[in-house]
């Protein structure tokens, strides 16, 4: 496994694996790897003949007062979990070598960036937006390994890739959850012991609503509705948003119908959590 820290090697190696006809998959992170990240490792690994990690705390997408300075960095931890996994590359910067002095450029996605988290994070899609298309030029990967828990992120990231022509498959993977429902997070580790307890609500407020879906209420304002009340009752959290939206366009509902995404925020204190749960109707 290699760790790189410059942009102009990892572009080498990587041109020399694209002569050599290999099939890169790439998976960015903001590190403090969990089970979610690693299975987006196993199946970039299993599909893949080169597996490229990135592991960076990217500040353009942390606004002011967010929780930049203290997201968990943990890098023995990480390289020990990636070279488990059989990562091949960890490319690892540094803010001055993504962000030189300097730098003014940016990479924006409309719309679909205005609603949901958008709108408690202003500046946040454009700074994952840029961030993301940076490491795609750097590594020029094959196929971008995803995950579903930060659904919204998915959506924008995949137009991003289809209006910008970029040349790479993009795959969405499932969320991976605690025992106990919770989707796994690097913020989880943020939560109080009565925090963690309650959290559990999140995931069975969706899994709730879904039940009613399927046993006939179509009424989105019911159904969030519904899962406000559920977690006011069982949580101490602060709710951000709850949201029915259609998958694709992220257009809120009134009927629920077609594909749809039911997905929420809340605040455990200072924590910000998101959730959501996809299906047909």
């Amino acid at each position: 496994m290699r760790i790189i820290r410059k942009i102009k090697t990892i572009q080498s190696l990587v041109k020399k694996l694209r002569q050599q006809n290999k099939k890169i998959g790439f998976v960015p992170t903001m590190g403090a790897l969990h089970e979610g990240h690693l299975s987006l490792i196993r199946r970039c690994r299993r599909e893949n003949d080169i597996v490229v990690l990135s592991i960076y705390v990217n500040p353009t997408q942390f606004a002011p007062g967010e929780d930049f300075d203290r997201y968990p960095r943990q890098e023995k931890k990480d390289k020990l979990l990636s070279r488990k996994e059989k990562v091949d590359i960890i490319f690892y910067p540094t803010d001055k070598e993504m962000y030189p002095d300097g730098y003014l450029t940016y990479v924006e996605v409309k719309k679909i960036t205005e609603c949901l988290c958008g709108l408690s994070r202003p500046g946040h899609f454009r700074g994952v937006t840029t961030v993301v298309s940076k490491l795609l030029n750097i590594v020029l990967p094959d196929v971008l390994y995803l995950g579903q828990k930060d659904a919204q992120q998915a959506v924008v990231l995949t137009r991003m890739v289809q209006d910008l022509n970029f040349p790479v498959k993009v795959k969405i993977c499932p969320t991976v959850r605690e025992p106990d429902g919770l989707a796994m997070s690097s913020r989880n580790s943020y939560l109080d012991p009565i925090q963690r307890q309650e959290a559990v609500a999140l995931y069975a407020s969706l899994r709730q609503a879904k039940r009613k879906v399927e046993n006939g209420s179509r009424n989105a304002s019911d159904i969030v509705s519904f899962i406000e009340s559920y977690i006011r009752e069982n949580t101490s959290a602060d709710i951000d948003y709850i949201e029915c939206v259609n998958v694709d366009s992220l257009e809120r509902l009134d009927v629920v119908s077609g594909k749809v995404m039911i997905a929420l925020a809340v605040k455990f204190g200072n924590t910000r959590l998101i959730d959501n749960i996809i299906f047909k109707v």
